[in-house]
């Protein structure tokens, strides 16, 4: 049974940093795909970060290039998002999320796309 947990959200002031966990578990990560979404009350999710753990890059929304960070531990079957120079509109629900079907190279960049999904967790960033 796929399975994603993330942890590490809190609250932060602007210009800080955090780094985000999922732990995943019913597969493995180099099986599939493998996204960072984020949601905002009344927005849809959206796709922060989103990549093949095998691959040599991935893709980042234009609003969080060159702060975010996604990575992995292969070996513990953990996905990683740090994020830097945090600013309060980065404030979200972070979920981590996996198709859960393979999808070859291609990295699904739209949320409908993700069959298993974590619980989330809570980034909030002051002014």
């Amino acid at each position: 049974q796929v399975q994603l947990v993330e942890s590490g959200g809190g609250l932060v002031q602007a210009g800080g940093s955090l780094t985000l966990s999922c732990a995943a578990s019913g597969f493995t990560l180099e099986q599939y795909a493998i996204g960072w979404f984020r949601q905002v009350p009344g927005k849809e999710r959206e796709g922060v970060t989103i990549a093949r753990t095998t691959a040599d890059s991935a893709y980042y929304a234009d609003s969080v290039k060159d702060r975010f960070t996604f990575s992995s531990d292969d070996a513990a079957n953990v996905v990683y998002l740090r994020m830097h120079t945090l600013k309060p509109e980065d404030t979200a629900v972070y979920y981590c999320a996996t198709p859960g079907y393979l999808t070859g190279n291609y990295c699904p960049r739209t949320a409908r796309a993700y069959d298993h999904w974590g619980q989330g967790t809570q980034v909030t960033v002051s002014s």
